[in-house]
């Protein structure tokens, strides 16, 4: 019985809510559209077809990016069970860099792309973790906070280094 209410409720209040005639109608007859009161191509379209021809639909990089992303979400998580002495912190730090700066982008790009910004948001809390966990582990070691962050800039210095001599070394090879 209460379910038939239920029923008779909603599809007698569809059409008000559809044409604007309900509680939230605003002055001068217009209600929550802004277009006319024809139906647009994209309320004919089924489910399949909007995502099919949206601009970060099925057949876009910017559906297909995101999707392959989440095995570096899903590895990065995977390492949680692993030792921290084991961890590579310029790898981390690296995740974690990757994912602030790429969340932040997939806001400005046009199309937004949600998606994008969902992985690189946990992709970057996933480096937080796992670098705050190296932090703790060398913090343990040595006793003292201050000796491991120099210990753990150190580090990543050195390998940034390493990093710019390859690349000088390639450029200044002769072709």
């Amino acid at each position: 019985m209460s379910s038939r209410f239920g029923l008779r409720f909603f599809q007698n209040s569809r059409a008000g809510f559809r044409n604007a005639y309900g509680p939230f109608r605003r002055p001068g007859g217009q209600g929550f559209r802004f277009q006319s009161s024809g139906a647009t191509s994209a309320e004919k379209q089924s489910l399949f077809q909007r995502l099919w021809n949206s601009p970060v639909g099925v057949k876009t990089v910017h559906f297909w990016a995101p999707v392959m992303k989440w095995a570096l979400v899903v590895a990065g998580i995977s390492d949680f069970s692993r030792p921290a002495e084991k961890l590579s912190l310029t790898q981390n730090a690296a995740l974690m860099a990757t994912g602030a700066i790429w969340t932040r982008w997939c806001m400005i790009i046009t199309p937004r792309n949600y998606l994008l910004a969902a992985v690189n948001f946990f992709l970057g809390c996933v480096g937080v973790v796992q670098v705050t966990r190296i932090f703790q582990y060398r913090r343990s070691l040595t006793g003292s906070t201050a000796e491991a962050a120099k210990e753990m800039e150190h580090e990543v210095v050195d390998s940034a280094k390493a990093a710019v001599h390859k690349v000088e070394k390639v450029v200044e090879r002769p072709t």
